[in-house]
């Protein structure tokens, strides 16, 4: 592996072009539930403080009004990420009164879900349609499966690299990245898991299979587990367990997924589309829109005003890649830390310039099982995985892997100055040697004879105490403000214009869906 990475660094170093392959963007979106000071989740509406959910540039809402998601501009530097996220977490608090933040992915202290409150984003089409689309994700799966929280980690390389890359056009290449990370994810669980545990009332009563052991008043968990969040309980789907999205070309990955939006779904159309006049879900198909796909990793582009978005694929191909499988660092106020995001850095270009062979069924499926294998069981000693067919033992796959990150932390270091990013493959490292590092034992550990809500109340107190304290590291509350004003307007705006009904425009929304499916 070293070899390849090596041949395509000499490559590029030839171009002059290092520079610009060891300086990517990065942005973070990160989720967090409003929890009132005793620990229930809030019921309040969004807070006017805060603007339009709907047009704000870095605060909105996810599936519910009280589950909230943080968006940082795309940004070239690591300190420029993490003050932006960290002065939208300052601004938010301050306005949240006695509210606190959930630091944990997975929900506590929900006694009844139907009380969930679905996010509202006004009465324009598109508003209206956010708002349906979410009555759907209840209606199909559970509104408190929506309630999980996350990390997402939107990547890519400036425009300007790609001139010098000779291997393939930009989309080929970060079709590789995801076939490589589809390999490779079975890291991020073990590295970055922090959902070994969940409340007990998260099941519902739903049945399971998974060998529970409980502590405290309420909570389930399992010894070796590194992120339920990504298993079966958390935020998957058992309508899209059997599907497979191609990988393999960007082309075949826009047919799939318009197949897949455009077939019918027995199971969901018994919830019927829009019954006595009110909406149930935008259609009973196996996806209502792209964004239903719940995958690990995504080839994004940013979508123009009414595109969907295999359209922007189709129109200019991959322009970042989102990675959606870290779950939220219970220890950090932000949700992540530096270390993270200097290692993901690592990681995603060692999956850009490895050599990346097509995917067939067989080893999606053993790609799935380590994934799988990890997220339930990462932790448990002399874990053993499968790589074409054959058992390797995790910690051994970590170690070849190491001196390809050991050699992309050194010349990130070298362009950007310092030795952060070998500091944070460091800090991996001791974690694949010592599982006790890990945020998923950290988090039991902590957890002592309290259970996961009194843990979690525990940490976002402390995070609320650490935000209200600190200070704005690059914008100013000023900033804010005016961010909120003209969030309002362009609602406002938005809503005033609209004057299609919206019949009209969800049937003209779905229009172009593909005809040809069973």
């Amino acid at each position: 592996m070293l070899n390849q990475l090596q041949r395509r660094l000499d490559a590029l170093a030839a171009q002059d072009a290092l520079s610009l392959l060891f300086n990517p963007r990065r942005g973070v979106e990160r989720e967090t539930l409003r929890i009132a000071p005793e620990g229930r989740m809030a019921l309040s509406g969004h807070p006017k403080a805060l603007g339009s959910t709907l047009t704000h540039e870095f605060i909105t809402t996810d599936f519910a009004e009280n589950l909230l998601e943080f968006i940082t501009p795309v940004s070239d530097s690591v300190e420029q990420l993490m003050a932006s996220l960290s002065d939208i977490h300052v601004f938010t608090q301050a306005h949240l009164g006695d509210e606190v933040l959930w630091p944990l992915s997975m929900p506590c202290y929900v006694e009844d879900q139907n009380s969930i409150p679905l996010a509202d984003y006004g009465s324009s089409n598109i508003g209206r349609m956010k708002r349906v689309y979410r009555e759907g994700l209840k209606n199909r799966y559970g509104a408190m499966m929506q309630l999980i929280a996350g990390v997402h980690y939107n990547f890519s390389l400036p425009d300007a690299f790609w001139q010098h890359w000779s291997e393939g056009d930009q989309s080929s290449a970060y079709m590789g990245l995801l076939r490589n990370y589809r390999r490779l994810v079975w890291v991020l669980p073990y590295l970055f898991g922090a959902s070994p545990s969940l409340c007990g009332s998260f099941l519902g009563g739903r049945g399971h299979h998974l060998p529970f052991e409980k502590r405290g008043k309420g909570t389930l968990f399992l010894p070796y587990a590194t992120s339920l969040r990504l298993s079966d309980l958390g935020y998957t789907s058992s309508a899209q367990a059997g599907l497979r999205i191609d990988h393999n070309s960007i082309d075949g990955y826009i047919r799939d997924l318009r197949q897949v939006i455009a077939t019918p779904s027995e199971e969901f159309a018994k919830i019927g589309v829009k019954v006595d006049g009110q909406y149930r879900q935008l259609n009973a198909n196996l996806l209502q829109i792209e964004n239903e796909l719940y995958a690990p990793i995504r080839p994004k582009r940013v979508t123009e005003r009414g595109e969907k978005p295999t359209e922007a694929l189709e129109r200019g191909g991959v322009q970042y890649v989102e990675v959606r499988a870290l779950d939220v660092d219970p220890f950090s106020p932000l949700g992540v830390d530096e270390d993270t995001v200097r290692f993901m850095d690592i990681f995603l270009l060692s999956c850009l310039l490895l050599d990346a062979p097509v995917l067939d069924n067989t080893q999606w499926s053993e790609n799935l099982a380590n994934y799988q294998a990890t997220v339930l069981e990462g932790r448990k000693p002399g874990l053993m995985l499968q790589r074409q067919g054959q058992p390797l033992a995790m910690a051994d796959w970590f170690a070849e892997l190491l001196p390809v990150w050991q050699r992309l932390a050194d010349g990130l270091d070298a362009e950007q100055g310092g030795d952060a990013y070998r500091q944070s493959l460091a800090v991996q490292e001791n974690k694949m040697q010592d599982s006790s590092l890990t945020p998923s034992a950290r988090l039991l550990a902590a957890m002592d004879d309290r259970d996961n809500g009194q843990l979690g109340l525990a940490l976002a107190q402390q995070h609320r105490q650490a935000l209200l304290a600190a200070s704005y590291r690059r914008w100013s509350p000023a900033f804010f403000e005016q961010e909120t004003q003209r969030s309002l307007a362009a609602q406002e705006a938005l809503e005033a214009e609209d004057s299609q009904p919206f019949d009209d425009f969800l049937g003209q929304y779905f229009q172009d869906l593909p005809q040809d499916v069973a």
